[in-house]
C-alpha cells in the first residue's frame, strides 16, 4: 500500500538471541500523532534489562512526524508499522497478530515501563503463570509521579474481581499469548476492560482443567509497580463513552440488575476521591 511504511529485525531477516528458560514478552506500542510522546515509551522498553524481549509498534499513518522518530530506533525494535487503521483497538489487534512472545504487554505512545528492571522482576521471582499483574503510577505530562492509580490490584485477581471496576489496567498486566484473544470491536473506548476481564475468566479455566494434573498458580500477583500511565488517556479523553461500555461489557459479563445495584457504591467511591484528589 502506498500508504503504509514498516521496518524493524523481522524484516531484515534477523532474530535477536533470546535467553534459553525465560519467556519471550512480545511488548506493543500504538500510537497515532505521538511526537512528543513515543520517543519516551521507546526508551523505556529498549532500555529493560530483561533479554527476551520482542517490541512491536503499531502506528496508525501519523503525519507530525512519528515514524521518523521510530524508523531511528530500528534497529532495536522487531517488527513496525505505520499505516492507516480504524482506531487504537484496531491498532491493538494488529499488534497482537504481529506478536511471537509468550507474553503480551501494551505499553501505549506516552506510558512507560516503571523500570529497567522491571521485567526481570517479574519473572524472577515467579514462571508458569498465565497472567502477570501489578500496580501503576500516574504520572503528569512532566511525567513527575502524581500518585497510585485510584483503583488498586487485590491480593487475589480473579475475573469476578471487576465487579468492582478495571482494578488493573491493561498496562499493568501481561497476559499469555494462548489466551489473548482480539479486542472486541464493538467498544470503542473500553475494549481493555472487556480484554482483560475476558483474559481472566480464560486464565481461571485453563487453571481449572489442570486439576487432577501438578497445580500451577495461573494468575500471579507480582507486588511490582509495573508501569507509569500518563494521566489523561484515551478513555480519560471519551470519558463518558467509556463508562457506558464498561456498563455493557459488565453487564454481558455479571448480569445488568447486579452490575446496575454495584455501580451506587462504584459511582459514590468515584465521586469522593474526585473531590479529594481532583482527579480519577
Amino acid at each position: 500500500m502506498e500508504d503504509t511504511l514498516q521496518g524493524g529485525l523481522r524484516l531484515k531477516g534477523i532474530s535477536p538471541l533470546k535467553q534459553p528458560g525465560l519467556p519471550v514478552v512480545s511488548i506493543i506500542t500504538v500510537v497515532y500523532n505521538g511526537l512528543s510522546l513515543i520517543e519516551k515509551t521507546i526508551q523505556s522498553v529498549i532500555g529493560q534489562r530483561y533479554p527476551n524481549i520482542e517490541y512491536i509498534v503499531i502506528d496508525g499513518h501519523s503525519t507530525d512526524g512519528t515514524p521518523e522518530v521510530i524508523k531511528v530506533y530500528e534497529e532495536q525494535i522487531s517488527y513496525w508499522i505505520s499505516e492507516p487503521d480504524q482506531g487504537i483497538y484496531d491498532a491493538m489487534n494488529k499488534g497482537l497478530a504481529a506478536a511471537t512472545g509468550d507474553f503480551v504487554w501494551f505499553m501505549n505512545a506516552g506510558d512507560l515501563i516503571y523500570s529497567d528492571d522491571t521485567l526481570e522482576k517479574v519473572f524472577l521471582g515467579s514462571r508458569g503463570g498465565l497472567i502477570y499483574y501489578g500496580d501503576t503510577m500516574v504520572v503528569d505530562s512532566g511525567y513527575r509521579e502524581v500518585g497510585l492509580r485510584r483503583l488498586r490490584p487485590p491480593e487475589t485477581l480473579t475475573w469476578k474481581s471487576f465487579r468492582k471496576g478495571m482494578l488493573v489496567c491493561h498496562q499493568a498486566i501481561l497476559v499469555s499469548r494462548e489466551i489473548a484473544e482480539p479486542f472486541d470491536p464493538q467498544y470503542r473506548h473500553s475494549a481493555d476492560f472487556d480484554w482483560v476481564l475476558k483474559a481472566l475468566k480464560r486464565a481461571e479455566g485453563e487453571g481449572r482443567r489442570a486439576e487432577g494434573r501438578e497445580r500451577r498458580e495461573v494468575i500471579i500477583n507480582t507486588h511490582l509497580i509495573l508501569c507509569a500511565f500518563l494521566d489523561g488517556g484515551h478513555s480519560k479523553q471519551n470519558i463518558r463513552i467509556s463508562l457506558k461500555e464498561r456498563f455493557h461489557s459488565m453487564s454481558r459479563h455479571y448480569g445488568f440488575i447486579p452490575t446496575a445495584i454495584r455501580h451506587i457504591p462504584i459511582a459514590m467511591r468515584f465521586g469522593w476521591y474526585f473531590l479529594r484528589n481532583k482527579r480519577f
